[in-house]
């Protein structure tokens, strides 16, 4: 009798067990996989009521491929960079000044496009600077419906920089003779852009003249635990689980994806902006990364700014924060 009820229960764990793996494999699927069918994105988790989180919980996010909308008001020029991850799609647009500064790339956050940088491009333009906007691999109008949240974009970063580098890129000011008259490349993220950043110049190699980050998290781990924690959901062992699925399938050690640890090789000048008021990047988060920044850094924390962009509650002090670091990078 003892036996066979120790039995029904080894056996009721091992399907329990099996049975939160396939929960977890299925929204690993979910979270990193765009669908093509036409719709809206699931809410933010903070945003959902108790029976929207059960739905979620029970079916996934959904997650429709996510859509440029309207071009800039300022002219833009579209075109094609060659990444690892496919062909990707960008806007460039020189400065509406006639000094050029150098260059600004930009790279959205999860479940965005280029188009939503637009704003934050037009400032740039204003200090003088050309800017690039792209598409990440998976969103907007560039190839494929996955995404890495942060891992594989990192080769779209480094693509983008090498586009920028090229011979025949119209970004870089050559004088008569083809030499190279101004080359400073700034990068700016966004939330899994900015994790972009940091991987790719960590691993890849990449080396631009100064970054800006906003809202980086601090590691795959972590950012999956603040998903749930923002639905007042147990993370564990759920978090854990989706994050090693999520790996899994997309060909990479996801608990591996690591801005703090990335920080720790970066060098480059950094500014570092966060929300005081985000329940997705944590504070001892940003303390980590900017602690473990290697090179010359600042930081500015908005309060009561949430994971969107600064500029929505703080536009003058987000614009005074740009604009002091951006104009501070020496000429070469």
């Amino acid at each position: 009798m003892k036996r066979s009820r120790l039995r029904w229960f080894l056996g009721l764990l091992l399907l329990g067990f099996a049975a939160v793996n396939v929960v977890a494999f299925f929204h690993a699927w979910r979270f990193t996989h765009f669908t093509t069918e036409a719709g809206t994105h699931s809410p933010n988790p903070e945003k959902l009521s108790a029976g929207q989180k059960l739905w979620v919980l029970l079916t996934g996010i959904r997650n429709p491929k996510p859509q440029n909308g309207p071009k800039p008001e300022f002219p833009v020029e579209t075109v094609t960079i060659d990444s690892p991850n496919g062909p990707l799609e960008a806007w460039y647009a020189r400065p509406d000044s006639a000094t050029v500064r150098g260059t600004v790339a930009l790279f959205h956050g999860y479940t965005s496009s280029k188009s939503h940088l637009a704003n934050e491009a037009s400032y740039f333009r204003h200090l003088g600077y050309n800017v690039l906007l792209v598409d990440m691999a998976g969103n907007g109008n560039s190839a494929g419906t996955r995404t890495t949240v942060g891992y594989r974009e990192a080769d779209d970063v480094a693509a983008a920089v090498r586009w920028l580098q090229s011979s025949g890129s119209p970004l870089l000011g050559r004088g008569a003779g083809g030499e190279v008259t101004w080359d400073r490349i700034i990068l700016y993220g966004i939330s899994m852009g900015a994790v972009a950043i940091l991987r790719a110049e960590a691993e890849l190699g990449v080396r631009p003249t100064a970054n800006i980050l906003e809202c980086p998290y601090g590691n795959m781990r972590q950012t999956a635990y603040n998903r749930f924690n923002s639905m007042h959901v147990p993370p564990f062992p759920l978090a854990d689980l989706l994050v090693f699925w999520g790996g899994v399938q997309n060909g990479f050690w996801a608990p591996g994806l690591s801005a703090e640890e990335y920080a720790k090789s970066i060098r480059t000048p950094t500014l570092l902006l966060w929300g005081a008021a985000d329940p997705r990047v944590t504070r001892p988060e940003t303390d980590a990364i900017f602690t473990n920044l290697a090179g010359p850094k600042r930081r500015h924390d908005f309060a009561g700014s949430g994971h969107e962009p600064y500029w929505w509650k703080h536009p003058a002090a987000w614009e005074a924060q740009i604009r002091a670091f951006a104009l501070a990078i020496p000429a070469k």
